[in-house]
C-alpha cells in the first residue's frame, strides 16, 4: 500500500465508507496474502526493491506451487532457490499449464527465475570462484544478482593452486564494480583478489574440502580473517545473500 492508497483508506475510513475493522482487514490483506502455511508479503517490493524469495527446500511440492502461482499473480519477477532438479520440471509445468509465461532453470545454481527478458542490466558484479565444486554457490551468487538487475559475469577455476589463471582476468577484475569470490578448501582466493581489486569483495566460503575443512569452517575463519582490505563475508554455502547483497552495491544508493 503506497502513500496515495494509504491516504484514500484514510478518507473512507473518515467519511464513514469503510468501518475501522474493514479498514484493518484492508491493510492487512494488502501488506500480505494469507495461504495458510505462509504468508506471502507483497509490499517488500516496495520497501525494498525487489519482491520477496521463495526457497524451495523444505516446501512439499504442493506448497511450492501455490506460493509460486500466488506470487506470478501479483509481480512478473519471482526467483526460486534451492530447487532440486528432480523437482524443477513439474513445478515449470505446472506454472506453464496454469497460464503463466515459461521460467529460466539453471540446475547448477537451483535457481528457477522469472521475468528475466524485462530486466535492462546495469553495473558490473562479477564472480569468482576458485574451483569447479564450487560452482554450484557461484552460480546461485550469479542468477541472484542477474534477477536483481545487475550485469553479471562469471570466471570459474581460478584458485590460489593455479595463481596465473586469475591474473589472466585482471582486466575484468578491475572493469567490476563488485566482486562474488567464491572458495571452498583453505578459502584462501578472497584475499589474493583483494589485493588486486579497487571494488568491494563479497566472500563466500563453501562446504568443498577434505575433513579439517569441517564443512566450510575452516574456509570462513580464513575469509574472516583476511587481511586484505575491502573483504566482507557471508555465510557458508550462501551464494543467494551474496548475489543479493552485490546487486545492491552495484545499483547503488536508492536504487540508482
Amino acid at each position: 500500500m503506497d502513500r496515495h492508497e494509504l491516504l484514500t483508506l484514510l478518507q473512507r475510513l473518515k467519511s464513514g465508507e469503510l468501518s475501522p475493522d474493514e479498514a484493518i482487514r484492508q491493510v492487512e490483506r494488502d501488506s500480505y496474502q494469507e495461504l495458510g502455511f505462509a504468508k506471502l508479503d507483497h509490499q517488500r517490493a516496495r520497501r525494498l526493491g525487489f519482491p520477496e524469495v521463495v526457497y524451495a527446500q523444505g516446501k512439499a511440492d504442493e506448497q511450492l506451487l501455490e506460493v509460486c502461482r500466488a506470487h506470478l499473480a501479483v509481480h512478473p519477477r519471482l526467483l526460486v532457490t534451492r530447487l532440486a532438479p528432480e523437482r524443477a520440471p513439474r513445478l515449470a509445468a505446472e506454472l506453464l499449464a496454469a497460464g503463466l509465461p515459461g521460467g529460466h532453470y539453471n540446475p547448477t545454481a537451483r535457481t528457477l527465475s522469472y521475468g528475466l527478458a524485462g530486466i535492462a542490466p546495469v553495473g558490473g558484479v562479477l564472480v569468482l570462484c576458485a574451483g569447479t565444486a564450487d560452482l554450484p554457490v557461484a552460480e546461485e551468487a550469479l542468477e541472484t544478482a542477474r534477477i536483481l538487475g545487475a550485469q553479471v559475469e562469471l570466471v570459474a577455476d581460478v584458485g590460489v593452486a593455479g595463481v596465473h589463471r586469475l591474473l589472466a582476468h585482471q582486466a575484468r577484475i578491475d572493469a567490476a564494480r563488485v566482486l562474488v569470490v567464491v572458495a571452498g578448501m583453505e578459502g584462501a582466493l578472497p584475499s589474493v583478489v583483494g589485493g588486486l581489486a579497487r571494488a568491494p569483495i563479497i566472500a563466500v566460503p563453501t562446504s568443498v574440502g577434505y575433513g579439517t575443512g569441517l564443512g566450510g569452517v575452516a574456509a570462513l575463519l580464513t575469509m574472516l580473517n583476511s587481511c586484505a582490505p575491502g573483504v566482507t563475508v557471508t555465510n557458508i554455502d550462501n551464494g543467494f545473500g551474496a548475489g543479493y547483497a552485490a546487486a545492491l552495491i552495484n545499483r547503488g544508493p536508492q536504487g540508482q
